[in-house]
């Protein structure tokens, strides 16, 4: 009994709701597509490939300073020398993915 008396409510409840509402509503409008990204075309990297024989240098440079050197032998696994912290000093890494390295970025620069 107490369970036909509460479903008995809620349809009670459910129809009270439907009938207050307000006549004459429209659908939103969809909303506009979020803006794109601006990309700064400065930060976009300059690759310079060099031959040398059978081996392969690419240079990755951003605003002229170069970060990253990837060495491609004629035999053998690339490899990379990376200058991480932007002092000129350069570190080989054989895979990039691997050992995970902590982000630097340059705050201020004079």
């Amino acid at each position: 009994m107490r369970l036909i008396a509460a479903a008995l409510f809620c349809l009670a409840l459910s129809a009270y709701a439907q009938s207050d509402r307000p006549k004459g509503l429209q659908p939103l409008p969809e909303a506009p597509p979020p803006p794109q990204p601006q990309i700064d075309p400065s930060l976009e990297p300059e690759v310079t490939i060099i031959k040398r024989g059978t081996e392969i240098v690419e240079e990755y440079r951003v605003r002229g300073r170069l970060y990253m050197i990837k060495v491609t032998p004629s035999h053998g696994v690339p490899y990379y020398l990376i200058d991480e912290a932007g002092h000129g000093k350069f570190t080989r890494r054989d895979d990039l993915d691997n050992p995970v390295s902590v982000p630097l970025w340059l705050i201020l620069e004079f």
